[in-house]
C-alpha cells in the first residue's frame, strides 16, 4: 500500500471515529439524569470491593493468645500474664497449641489455623494472595471486556464474587481458603477495572474527571459499613458469608445495566448502539442526530495493510526516550508509595489499642473529605503540588506516629489513631491526584499502558504493606518510619513530573518526550483536560 494510500485510509477511520463520538456525544451529552442512575449502580459495585480488600482487618484481627501447657486447658485465662503471647513452654519447649482470647472476635484466621509464633507471617500471605488475584483479575477482565464488551464481564466478575466468597468462607483448609481467597480477588479485580470502564464510558468532558474521583466514595462507605458487619458477626467465616452474599444482586445488572454504546459503535454494532443512545437521548431530552450509512451491523474486515497503518507501541515505550523513562520511573514510585502507604496504614491503625471497630470506622471516614479535597486542590494548586501535598502529609502524621508508640496509655493510643488516620486522609489526597496525573501526562498513544503499569505498581505496594506494618513486632517504630520515609521520597519524586494543569496533551511518543519542556499552550476555556478526558480507560 503507497503512502497515499495508507494516508487515504487513516483519514477515513479517523472521519468515522469522529462521527461515532459526535452520535455518542449529541446523544447522550456529557451528563444527565440517564447516567445518574447508571453511574450509581456501577458505583455501588465497589462496596462489596472494599469489604474484600479490606477484610483481612477483621479476617484476621489480632488475638491474645497463651501457649497451652497442660493437657486439659481449655480456655484463655487473661489474668494470667506469664504465658501470654508466649511460643515456648515453661521448658522452653516450642509451643504446638494455643489458647486465644476470644473476647472480642469468636474465631479468626488467626486462631483456626493458629497463625501465630513462626506461622505469623501466613496471615499477611492471605492480603497477598488477594492483591495478586486482584491484579491478575485487572488484566484478564480487561482483556475480556475488550472482546465482549463491558456489562457481561460486570456480571460475570459480580457472580463469581459471590460464589468464590461463600465457598471461602466454607473452606476447612488454610491452603484452601487461600486458593478460593485468589479466586475471589480475581473476580473482585474484574468487578472494580471493568464497571468503572464503563461508567466513564457513558460519560463526556469534564464530567469524567470528577466523577472518576467521586466513584471512590463508595469504596469508603464500604470501609466504614465493613466495621458494623465485623461488629455484629464477630467470626471470621459469618463475616466472608455476610460480605459475599450480596453480590448476587449483581445479576439484576443484565436489566440495569446498558451496554457501553462506543464499544458497540466500535465493533460495528451499530443497530444495538443506536438503540441505547435513543433511549439515553430521550431521557436526557437530547435530539438523536442522523448520520449517514452507520452500517447494519457487522464490522467489516480491515486488510492486513490497514491493521498496521497506526504505528505499534508497547510498554517499552514508556522507557525508551530519555525524560519518558526518567518520568515513568518517578510515577511507579508513587503509585508503589501510595498503595504501600493506604493499606498499610489501614492495618496498622487496626493493630494499636482501643476499640478496633472504632479505629477503623474513624480511619475510613477521613478518606472520602480528601477525596472531595482532591477536586479542589488539584484546580487550585495543580496536580503536582497536590500530590506532594498530599503525600508530605502522610509522612508528617508518620512521623508524630512515631512518637506515640507506646501502648499502655490509651491517651497515646488514641493519638495512634489520630495521627494514622491523618496519614489515610493524605493518601485518600494522593491517590485520585495521582491516577488523573498519570493519565494527562503520558501521550494518547501510550496514555492506558502508562496508567496501567502505575495501577501494577500500586498492587505491590499493597502486597508489601501488611509485611511492613508487621515490622511493629520487632521495634514499633520501625512501621511508621518506613511509611515516613516512603511518603517523603514520594513527594520529592512528584515535584519531578511536569505540571499538567490547564495544558494541552500529548498525543504522540515525540509529543510526550517534549512535553513540560516547550512553552505549554492553556486552554481556551480554562477548565479541565479534555485530550485526556475524551479517551480515558481506567485500569
Amino acid at each position: 500500500m503507497t503512502q497515499q494510500q495508507n494516508g487515504d485510509a487513516t483519514d477515513k477511520q479517523a472521519k468515522q471515529q469522529s462521527e461515532h463520538e459526535d452520535l455518542v456525544q449529541k446523544s447522550m451529552g456529557d451528563f444527565g439524569p440517564w447516567q445518574v442512575w447508571i453511574c450509581l449502580f456501577l458505583s455501588i459495585v465497589k462496596i462489596p470491593v472494599a469489604w474484600c480488600q479490606l477484610g483481612i482487618v477483621f479476617l484476621a484481627a489480632p488475638m491474645h493468645f497463651q501457649c497451652a501447657t497442660s493437657a486439659n486447658a481449655t480456655e484463655y485465662d487473661a489474668s494470667d500474664s506469664t504465658w501470654n503471647e508466649a511460643c515456648y513452654t515453661a521448658d522452653h519447649q516450642p509451643c504446638n497449641r494455643w489458647l486465644y482470647d476470644r473476647s472480642v472476635f469468636r474465631e479468626t484466621i488467626i486462631s483456626e489455623w493458629d497463625l501465630v509464633c513462626d506461622r505469623k507471617q501466613l496471615a499477611n500471605v492471605a492480603q497477598m494472595i488477594l492483591m495478586i488475584g486482584i491484579l491478575v483479575g485487572n488484566l484478564s477482565f480487561s482483556i475480556a471486556a475488550d472482546r465482549f464488551g463491558r456489562k457481561s464481564p460486570v456480571i460475570f466478575a459480580g457472580v463469581m464474587q459471590m460464589i468464590t466468597g461463600v465457598a471461602t468462607a466454607m473452606m476447612p483448609w488454610l491452603s484452601a481458603f487461600f486458593l478460593f481467597r485468589f479466586l475471589q480477588a480475581v473476580a473482585v479485580g474484574g468487578t472494580m477495572t471493568v464497571s468503572f470502564v464503563l461508567c466513564m464510558e457513558f460519560l463526556g468532558g469534564k464530567w469524567r474527571t470528577i466523577i472518576s474521583s467521586l466513584t471512590h466514595v463508595p469504596f469508603n462507605i464500604g470501609q466504614m459499613t465493613m466495621v458494623v458487619i465485623a461488629y455484629y458477626t464477630r467470626d471470621w467465616r459469618l463475616y466472608q458469608l455476610a460480605v459475599s452474599l450480596p453480590c448476587v444482586l449483581f445479576i439484576f445488572y443484565i436489566w440495569l445495566i446498558p451496554e457501553s454504546p462506543r464499544w458497540l459503535l466500535a465493533v460495528g454494532k451499530n443497530k444495538q448502539a443506536l438503540e441505547i443512545l435513543e433511549v439515553a437521548a430521550r431521557k436526557n431530552k437530547n435530539p438523536l442526530p442522523s448520520l449517514p450509512d452507520l452500517g447494519n451491523g457487522k464490522k467489516k474486515k480491515e486488510s492486513k495493510d490497514e491493521n498496521n497503518l497506526e504505528n505499534k507501541v508497547g510498554i517499552l515505550d514508556l522507557v525508551r526516550t530519555p525524560n519518558m523513562r526518567k518520568r515513568t520511573f518517578a510515577v511507579c514510585f508513587d503509585w508503589a508509595a501510595c498503595g504501600l502507604c493506604f493499606y498499610g496504614l489501614t492495618q496498622y491503625v487496626s493493630h494499636v489499642g482501643g476499640n478496633i471497630f472504632l479505629n477503623v470506622a474513624i480511619s475510613g471516614s477521613l478518606v472520602v473529605p480528601g477525596m472531595l479535597l482532591s477536586i479542589y486542590c488539584m484546580e487550585s494548586l495543580g496536580r503536582r503540588m497536590t500530590l506532594a501535598g498530599g503525600q508530605s502529609m502522610s509522612a508528617l502524621a508518620c512521623l508524630l506516629l512515631m512518637l506515640c508508640h507506646n501502648y499502655e496509655s490509651s491517651d497515646l493510643a488514641w493519638s495512634e489513631v489520630l495521627f494514622g488516620s491523618i496519614g489515610i486522609l493524605g493518601c485518600g489526597i494522593s491517590f485520585p491526584t495521582l491516577y488523573l496525573f498519570t493519565g494527562e501526562f503520558y501521550p494518547t498513544v501510550i496514555r492506558n499502558i502508562g496508567v496501567g503499569t502505575g495501577s501494577l505498581c500500586a498492587r505491590i505496594g499493597s502486597m508489601v504493606a501488611p509485611f511492613v506494618a508487621s515490622l511493629n513486632t520487632i521495634h514499633p517504630l520501625l512501621p511508621p518510619l518506613a511509611f515516613a520515609a516512603i511518603s517523603l521520597i514520594g513527594a520529592a519524586v512528584g515535584l519531578c513530573l511536569p505540571e499538567t494543569h490547564n495544558c494541552d496533551l500529548p498525543q504522540t511518543i515525540e509529543e510526550g518526550e517534549n512535553f513540560g519542556i516547550k512553552h505549554k499552550k492553556e486552554l481556551t476555556n480554562g477548565t479541565g483536560n479534555p485530550a485526556f478526558t475524551n479517551d480515558e480507560s481506567v485500569y
